[in-house]
């Protein structure tokens, strides 16, 4: 079940906008019919960093969201087998397009007190990242001046944590050829682009897993919550009870009623 959500085409978006130079340099953003100012939801697609999906299949988390009343901004970016994909322009993508929110807001009436990211698979990883991006040293070829404040996370079926994900060689160890190299080789590119390396991250984070994931194994959310509670962070796991891959981003699933309140709760409130 629900894996066909990756080919079923999803509600028409507001507006494609670009948010920087390059072609994959732009996201899908849909607005509620409610006034505003409007939450934003910051979603990122899985794949496994590579080109072979798109935003597309996101659309339909976006549409479900945006009828709840948050804005989404479906975010594009380079992956494996594009120019520039990867470590660390895939990084420097998702920033760009999270911090482009300050351009939008005046025109579409979003309101930036109250932004969450959320992402599938490797997207989950992304959105964890863009929370701790703040926690980057000054002078990494990941830090940003001044990353737009994120309010929460919520991981659908994330990769929390690259360097175990390479550990076990996940995707034919595409985690290897994402960063460039092994954690060995690149221990200093591991460090701040994993979310399980910046911990704390300093914001409430949900992390949804289903337990008969097929893609990514469980034990990445579970493990990753209890490091992150021991350092200090609001970090909770809700586990699907024999759910897949794909159930967390379908809303046709029994998971997805679920996934909504959690969005919807880290936006709740001023």
């Amino acid at each position: 079940m629900s894996r066909d959500i990756l080919e079923l085409p999803a509600p028409a978006a507001d507006a494609r906008l670009p948010y920087g130079p390059e072609r994959l340099h732009f996201g899908d953003l849909r607005l509620p019919e409610t006034s505003g100012p409007h939450p934003v939801a910051v979603v990122l697609h899985g794949g496994f960093w590579r080109n072979r999906y798109g935003l597309d299949y996101m659309g339909h988390v976006c549409a479900a969201l945006t009828a709840e009343g948050v804005a989404t901004w479906n975010v594009e970016y380079r992956r494996i087998g594009d120019e520039g994909g990867g470590w660390p322009g895939t990084f420097l993508d998702v920033g760009l397009a999270t911090d482009y929110l300050r351009d939008l807001a005046p025109t579409h009436d979003l309101d930036l007190r109250r932004v969450v990211t959320v992402g599938h698979s490797a997207g989950g990883h992304l959105a964890l990242w863009l929370a701790g991006r703040h926690r980057i040293p000054a002078g990494d070829p990941l830090a940003a001046r001044a990353p737009l404040p994120i309010r929460g996370v919520v991981s659908l079926a994330g990769v929390t944590d690259p360097r175990r994900a390479w550990e076990l060689g996940l995707s034919d160890s595409v985690v290897e050829t994402f960063m460039g190299g092994s954690p060995e080789r690149h221990p200093e590119r591991y460090a701040t682009a994993s979310p399980a390396e910046l911990l704390p991250l300093g914001v409430a984070q949900v992390l949804v897993h289903g337990t008969a994931d097929e893609n990514v194994p469980f034990e990445l959310s579970r493990d990753y919550q209890v490091a992150a509670v021991a350092k200090g962070d609001e970090a909770t796991l809700l586990a699907l009870d024999a759910a897949g891959h794909f159930e967390p981003v379908d809303p046709r699933s029994e998971a997805w009623p679920l996934v909504a309140e959690v969005v919807l709760s880290h936006l709740r409130g001023g």
